[in-house]
């Protein structure tokens, strides 16, 4: 089975992407699923199921990051998509943490950026950016060409990757996008996260709420000096 996994800003376009997307796919034969990853409210599953008729869910992360919470479900959805008869499963997550990300070995990990956000945001966003295969640029109808470049030039120098602008309400620019998803090879064997998660699970990601370093262990860092650990 074929996975993609699509990451990015909230509103940036992922599910317009992703059910223009399908749409092409079903035409050409594919047998898909869909899998919603968000923190506390979605309803993307429900739009897949009941406009395409095919197998859909969602999960919330609640307490977990979203990316953290991707690591610790995919198995399942693997099991779950291949059990439904699915050859490609799109996992679409809200990708909120900008220092984790969702990608794993073998899929297509493709990162949705909308061009009105802001000339710097490739240099804000990470991993989310960084361990992409493929940057897709959204309501570039929206900015001039000038700005489009601009936009382009700051995603490759944040991350040499493929980059490919969209007008996905109107479906321009995903023909590419849709050939891209059928050459990825199909994920087999064990399953493993692409790059390196961050350095260490923190005692605030455990849920401390006290502020100040002195009140934590593991790996921490002061306002005038670098990282260090603490702790046995």
């Amino acid at each position: 089975m074929k996975i993609v996994i699509c990451a990015g800003p909230p509103t940036s376009g992922k599910t317009t992407v992703l059910k223009q997307a399908a749409r092409r796919l079903l035409a050409a034969g594919h047998r898909l699923a869909y899998l919603k990853i968000d923190v506390q409210f979605a309803d993307e599953d429900e739009v897949f199921h009941d406009t395409f008729g095919i197998p859909a869910r969602k999960i919330y992360s609640g307490d977990l990051c979203p990316d953290h919470c991707s690591v610790l479900v995919l198995g399942d959805a693997v099991k779950w998509a291949g059990a439904e008869g699915a050859d490609l499963l799109f996992v679409e997550t809200a990708g909120l943490c900008l220092r984790c990300a969702p990608y794993i070995e073998g899929a297509l990990g493709i990162v949705v950026l909308e061009a009105t956000s802001g000339m710097n945001l490739p240099h804000k966003i990470g991993a989310m950016l960084s361990l992409a295969d493929l940057a897709v640029v959204t309501k570039i109808d929206l900015v001039s060409q000038a700005e489009k470049e601009v936009f382009r030039a700051n995603i490759l120098d944040a991350a040499p990757i493929d980059v490919i602008e969209a007008d996905a309400l109107h479906g321009i620019g995903i023909d590419r996008v849709v050939a891209r998803m059928q050459r990825t090879a199909p994920v087999e064997g064990r399953l493993m996260l692409r790059g390196s998660p961050p350095v260490a699970t923190c005692t605030i990601c455990a849920g401390k709420r006290d502020i100040g370093w002195e009140h934590h262990f593991g790996v921490l860092r002061t306002l005038d000096n670098d990282l260090f650990y603490r702790g046995q």
